[in-house]
């Protein structure tokens, strides 16, 4: 009698639409870091990037054969473009929101992670417990420096060889999840302040073995 195979558990994959390198970079240290994922990670620049053209992208990745959609945003140029904004027209603001809300509610399998002003301050929750709101993120890369010395937004320095972003910050991931569950996710009346979503990316199920080694 022929014994059954078990099926082969099938990779799963997760596909990430950001507007910068840094978050590509970030992501492919992880996966490179961490071989306890059975995950493919894909990041997506998209070739513009404007809000419109990063929404466009992330339906069109809803639509394909991806299990997860991650669109990461970074809020500060979204805040200082409604701030200039003439008085009594649309904000980039409520265009954003309105994009955000009509994923959540119309893709099961988006998720929206905003970061204001920037991923660094995710970087800087590694190592602070802090709800100060930092306008631009200049300001943040300054704070960040005191932990991390060198600092620069520069393939090179995120991929350094044994000593590349993740290792570096992966010690301190644990405070970091923390650090910002404790901070108020994002409202659209309220969104001059520090924000980091970035921890709903380790609550998934696939992410998980990043928190099994310290």
């Amino acid at each position: 009698m022929r014994r059954k195979v078990a099926p082969r558990k099938t990779i799963s994959t997760f596909a990430f639409v950001v507007d910068g390198e840094t978050e590509i970079w970030y992501l492919q240290m992880l996966k490179q870091n961490e071989r306890g994922i059975r995950l493919n990670v894909e990041p997506e620049i998209p070739q513009k990037k404007a809000l419109e053209d990063q929404f466009d992208l992330v339906c069109v990745l809803a639509e394909g054969e991806y299990d997860s959609v991650y669109w990461i945003v970074d809020l500060d140029a979204i805040i200082k473009e409604s701030n200039e904004a003439i008085s009594g027209t649309k904000t980039r603001l409520s265009y954003f929101n309105e994009m955000r809300v009509k994923l959540c509610n119309d893709y099961q399998k988006v998720k929206v992670i905003v970061n204001n002003p920037c991923l660094e301050f995710w970087f800087l929750l590694h190592f602070e417990r802090t709800s100060k709101y930092y306008r631009n993120c200049s300001n943040v890369v300054r704070s960040l420096k005191k932990h991390l010395s060198g600092y620069e937004k520069t393939e090179k320095f995120f991929k350094k060889r044994n000593n590349d972003i993740y290792l570096q910050l992966k010690p301190f991931l644990h405070s970091a999840i923390k650090n910002a569950e404790a901070l108020d996710p994002f409202e659209l009346e309220n969104p001059e302040r520090a924000i980091c979503e970035m921890h709903e990316l380790f609550h998934c199920e696939e992410f998980k073995p990043c928190l099994m080694s310290r």
